[in-house]
């Protein structure tokens, strides 16, 4: 999982490399420790690196794909999504020219749907004001939808082997065992730190091997639980591990603050069949995708006569008593979610509210959903 550390720097200039930072002792701080070690992760890696579908790099737009996807996702997952996504947009063209919707349909069930949005965006911008060439320049790829310090480096280093350095879950905690830096690895500081660290050790050339072999160190190897020291290539510069200190390190993550909420789903089905959904607007959570009727009740407000009220509220339609289907639990980011789905048949259309309409079994098949909303679908299959 690549989870991108929000920062904001420029590229590391190709003539002058950075001082180490000051930092507790560690095995680092000498040029010839630092040769040895790049070295050492170079060879480890293209002896063990993982035969992954992006490696060896795939060119600018592949690598742009496979980067936006791997953002907090793990890649065994990522994998068929990153076939059946180039499979159906192979090009920043293709991409741009697809209706929303498309692109968040091959999305579904990654998760994160921002993501396809902002890659959609970004395509249209690049055809817009590149002529379809992707960008070459760091500054013009973090001026685009989604794109961070992170993001841009990663697609540069390994597309183009340019010199930028990277950041993100994986490189953090093993930055943080060779540093034997204690703390919060989340906290501004201590990514301060560990960005000077990572332009450091960058090399003069291989860039894009060497920063996606300290990402494999780090998911394969330096895992957060149990860390394998003893297949570590690098192990000889770990303070932690001359500490004794590489399972307590690095420190304790804020800890996440959830929020239970509860929420209700109404699948309101007219008598021909047809379904009634909703496509979730700008600021809501799932932009873009389709939903059945969504309410905020807590147990004190939920009541058929409240339902009921809620369905035409947010619709326009009239419904009869609703009916339990189940319970579904899920997460959301922070959000631990409660939700009760019901069924409803429809008494009068009246006026349907924008947004909203009616589809068949089939065309609700096609639509770009939420896994909770074909979950939901599945329920009123005959």
């Amino acid at each position: 999982m690549r989870e991108p550390v929000a920062a904001s720097d420029r590229p590391i200039r190709e003539r002058h490399r950075p001082r180490a930072p000051a930092t507790p002792a560690h095995r680092l701080t000498e040029a010839a420790d630092q040769r040895h070690f790049r070295a050492a992760l170079l060879r480890w890696y293209r002896r063990h690196a993982r035969p992954l579908p992006w490696r060896p790099s795939p060119g600018l737009y592949a690598t742009w794909i496979s980067e936006v996807m791997l953002q907090q996702t793990q890649v065994a997952t990522v994998i068929p999504y990153y076939r059946r996504f180039l499979a159906q947009f192979p090009d920043v063209q293709s991409l741009a020219s697809a209706q929303e919707a498309d692109v968040l349909r091959c999305w579904e069930g990654l998760g994160y749907y921002r993501r396809a949005r902002q890659l959609h965006a970004a395509a249209r911008r690049i055809v817009r004001d590149y002529e379809g060439l992707l960008p070459t320049r760091f500054d013009q790829w973090c001026a685009l939808p989604g794109i961070g310090r992170y993001t841009a480096g990663a697609i540069l280093s390994i597309a183009l082997d340019q010199r930028h350095p990277i950041l993100e879950a994986n490189t953090q905690r093993l930055l943080s065992r060779l540093l034997a830096l204690a703390g919060d690895p989340t906290s501004a500081a201590h990514r301060r730190l560990l960005w000077s660290w990572a332009a450091l050790l960058l090399p003069r050339r291989a860039c894009g091997d060497f920063n996606q072999a300290l990402m494999e160190l780090g998911s394969t190897v330096c895992t957060p639980r149990a860390p394998q020291c003893a297949r570590c290539p690098v192990a000889r510069h770990c303070a932690a591990l001359a500490q004794g200190r590489q399972a307590e390190l690095p420190g304790p993550q804020t800890p996440v603050a959830y929020v239970e909420r509860q929420e209700v789903a109404v699948v309101v089905r007219r008598a021909d069949g047809r379904v009634l959904v909703r496509q979730c607007g700008e600021g809501e959570r799932w932009a873009g995708l389709w939903d059945f009727l969504r309410l905020r009740l807590d147990h004190d407000t939920l009541t058929a006569r409240a339902l009921c009220a809620g369905v035409h509220a947010l619709s326009g339609v009239r419904v009869g008593p609703p009916r339990e289907l189940a319970v579904l639990r899920h997460g959301v980011t922070r959000h631990r979610i409660t939700l009760r789905c019901y069924a409803a048949d429809c008494r009068r259309a009246g006026r349907r509210r924008a947004g909203v309409q009616w589809v068949t079994p089939a065309e609700l098949g096609r639509l770009p959903v939420s896994v909770t909303t074909r979950q939901i679908s599945r329920l009123i299959e005959p």
